[in-house]
């Protein structure tokens, strides 16, 4: 993958970032997407611990430490994307070329700048939130389970059940208002491998364009360097589908398939 912005861009875009005030308080990123509805407690066990337990096991399965520092470069959909960690810091940036421009989003510590052909680009608050969660969200599921780990994440521990014969734990993630970013209402749940550890399946639920319920497979999974990266197939489920029910509906052949999320040619730039 050829990273296309140039060594001036970046000095450009670094010069003004160090004029930004203090970084402020890191948010967690992710996707935007709000909740229809939550789990039904009634199905939780008393096991305070155990959510927390499995999302430490899983982010080792996926890459651990290396997270802490890591630095990659991958295309997705036509853009180029990088992500670089310095422990509690972090910059993301996407690149796009389109009708002879090549527009940047560069984001440093939730502060982002945006250029078009190196020239920096005044955005509404409108537009500068949208762009900075639309970077986010493709860094956060890149990433996963990393961001899993952030303090304005809930984990509940749901259940012990077999998605095509194979052992999974799920645990639901909601997010507090304070640092859980602009729909920090959204619902998740994971399904943990028991064996691997790796996270296998996702799902999500939400009420934007009339609510919807979504359900990710993973597949292609690869290892680069000591981090794991995957593909997943998008799936849609009838609204109100309690996300607890999805893997019984993959099975049984009742969700459409709408997408397929392809993270492609990726590269450690650390190297």
């Amino acid at each position: 993958m050829k990273i296309t912005y140039s060594l001036i861009t970046l000095l450009v875009l670094l010069g003004l970032s160090s004029c930004k005030s203090k970084e402020k308080e890191k948010t967690v990123e992710k996707p935007l997407i709000e909740t229809t509805q939550s789990i039904n407690k009634n199905t939780q066990r008393e096991e305070p611990d155990e959510a927390e337990f499995l999302v430490q096991q899983a982010i080792i399965a996926h890459g651990g430490n290396r997270y802490n520092n890591a630095h990659y470069g991958f295309t997705f959909r036509d853009k180029d994307y990088t992500f670089k960690n310095d422990n509690n810091k972090y910059i993301y940036t996407a690149s796009m070329k389109e009708k002879g421009n090549e527009t940047i989003d560069f984001l440093d510590n939730g502060q982002l700048l945006r250029s078009v052909n190196g020239k920096p680009v005044s955005l509404s608050p409108k537009d500068n939130a949208k762009y900075t969660e639309a970077l986010n969200s493709v860094i956060y599921f890149a990433t996963l389970p990393h961001k899993l780990n952030d303090k304005a994440v809930n984990k509940t521990y749901i259940e012990h059940t077999t998605i095509k014969g194979i052992d999974y734990k799920a645990i639901e993630v909601t997010f507090d208002q304070k640092g859980g970013g602009t729909d920090h209402d959204d619902v998740f749940m994971y399904w943990i491998n028991v064996k691997s550890k790796t996270i296998d399946y996702l799902a999500y639920k939400y009420e934007t364009n009339d609510g919807g319920v979504r359900f990710r497979g993973s597949y292609n999974r690869r290892t680069i360097d000591g981090i794991i990266f995957q593909d997943y197939i998008n799936y849609k489920a009838p609204i109100g589908t309690p996300l607890t029910e999805l893997p019984s509906f993959l099975e049984k052949g009742k969700l459409e398939e709408l997408s397929r999320i392809e993270t492609e040619n990726i590269v450690n730039l650390a190297k």
